[in-house]
């Protein structure tokens, strides 16, 4: 099993920041060294991704183990979009090794179906998979303008977003591919109720690739949530809203006590 890179400094109780497809941990730059202060903070890098080697990315559950086998002791567990489905995988799989959750933009289901509406049509993520091996450049672009897409100054935000993404190396194509194809296929709803760990869910008012309904309906299934909604804020909360969500996660120190 290939192991992952894992950037880690900062110090007090660990907090594991996992980002989302096509992403890496350079992308929280904008809040990396502040959250230092105040944690002792793990950056992972999933495989094929960023820093890490290119291994295989596989299923959902192959994942979970790559994190598992890095993740610290006791801590708390941040992930965002695709990188919250594995937060939410870790919580249930490592209930003494997770302290809390929180889960940025993140859904339990990314595509619709007869039973959920607040997902993406899945023939937009079908043609995201067909674009990458005919014009990659172009669709990771039009991804980041995606996530974007609701804020109040889209081209400032756009431009963060871009400077953290080239950060690192070019993500594995194999591991873009085998990643859309977990978002086509996950499906956690059912195992939400099981999570007993406080946590946090940060969403966008506007986001567009993960519905703020998904959010609210999840914070009704949570056993123990708390729901921070951000107006005017996309896909990326993180970026538009650096003080709210360095804030927020400042909060869930408590748990440690």
């Amino acid at each position: 099993m290939s192991k992952i890179h894992v950037e880690s400094l900062g110090q007090g109780p660990d907090l594991v920041l996992l980002h989302g497809w096509a992403m890496h941990g350079g992308i929280w730059g904008g809040v990396r060294d502040r959250l230092a202060a105040c944690y002792r903070l793990h950056l992972v890098d999933l495989p094929g991704h960023g820093f890490s080697p290119v291994g295989e990315f596989g299923t959902l559950e192959h994942i979970v183990e790559l994190v598992t086998a890095v993740l610290p002791e006791n801590g708390i567990v941040c992930g965002w979009s695709l990188g919250g489905q594995i937060a939410i995988e870790l919580a249930l799989r490592e209930p003494l090794r997770v302290k809390a959750l929180a889960l940025v933009a993140t859904t339990p289901c990314f595509v619709n179906r007869v039973d959920w509406q607040w997902g993406m049509d899945k023939k937009i993520l079908q043609l995201f998979m067909e674009n990458l091996v005919q014009n990659y450049a172009a669709t990771i672009n039009r991804f980041l303008t995606l996530q974007v897409s609701g804020e109040v100054d889209v081209t400032a935000t756009l431009a963060q977003l871009r400077k953290n993404f080239f950060r690192r190396n070019q993500p594995d194509h194999e591991a873009l591919q085998q990643g859309l194809e977990i978002l086509l296929t996950s499906d956690l709803r059912e195992k939400l109720t099981a999570i007993t760990q406080p946590v946090l869910l940060l969403h966008g008012e506007n986001d567009v690739v993960t519905s703020p309904a998904a959010a609210r309906w999840m914070h009704a299934q949570l056993p123990d949530s708390k729901l921070v909604m951000l107006p005017h804020c996309g896909h990326a909360p993180f970026l538009s809203y650096p003080e709210q969500f360095i804030t927020s996660l400042y909060e869930l120190r408590s748990h440690f006590r």
